[in-house]
């Protein structure tokens, strides 16, 4: 079973996504952290109903992000993290943490990339006046949303929609999408690995 974090700054629903699907035995996971960088986002009271282990810590309280950094990997070598899922995380993740995890840390964005990177991407989608938008599932790099896509689903934008019915169609569909794909790169890790 592969022993992850979670990385997430907000609500914390694509968290709950994979926790929920943890205890439903869709996911072969153990979920060893949450890593949060803002103290009062409500992610943090999902990790503590779901009894996992939490960790926030705020880049302001260090000398520089490398140090930032620094500190969340040895949070991450304590409880013998193999795999980081980032969910909803808002912050590009740097050396410390690409190097210590090479090609093993994942991310969910609310566009089809490489359309729509970084923030407000639904925002950027409805401006653009696209018809269709969605989500991808991609490795994390050194760029923002540049790391190779593993998976995308496409989600329709209607005439009238607001931000937010587009927002909740996209949210519907990363909670079925990332735990699904997930489990599918688990699964496909271990069958490499066998002898």
């Amino acid at each position: 079973m592969k022993r992850i974090a979670v990385f997430a700054s907000g609500s914390g629903s694509n968290f709950q996504a994979i926790v929920d699907a943890v205890n439903a035995g869709t996911l072969d996971a153990d979920i060893r952290l949450l890593v949060c960088d803002q103290p009062s986002a409500a992610v943090l009271q999902r990790a503590q109903k779901a009894m996992i282990d939490s960790c926030c810590l705020s880049p302001k309280d260090f000398a520089d992000k490398t140090a930032f950094e620094k500190e969340i990997v040895q949070q991450l070598r304590l409880r013998g993290i193999e795999f980081i899922v980032l969910a909803g995380y808002m912050r590009l993740i740097g050396s410390p943490i690409l190097q210590e995890y090479p090609a093993s840390i994942v991310n969910i964005h609310p566009s089809l990339l490489p359309a729509f990177p970084g923030k407000d991407a639904i925002g950027q989608a409805m401006n653009a006046g696209v018809q269709v938008t969605g989500l991808t599932i991609h490795y994390v790099d050194a760029g923002m949303d540049t790391g190779p896509i593993i998976a995308q689903t496409k989600v329709q934008i209607h005439a009238n929609d607001s931000i937010v019915d587009v927002q909740k169609r996209i949210q519907q569909a990363e909670h079925i999408c990332y735990p699904k794909v997930l489990q599918e790169l688990f699964t496909k890790e271990t069958t490499n690995a066998a002898p």
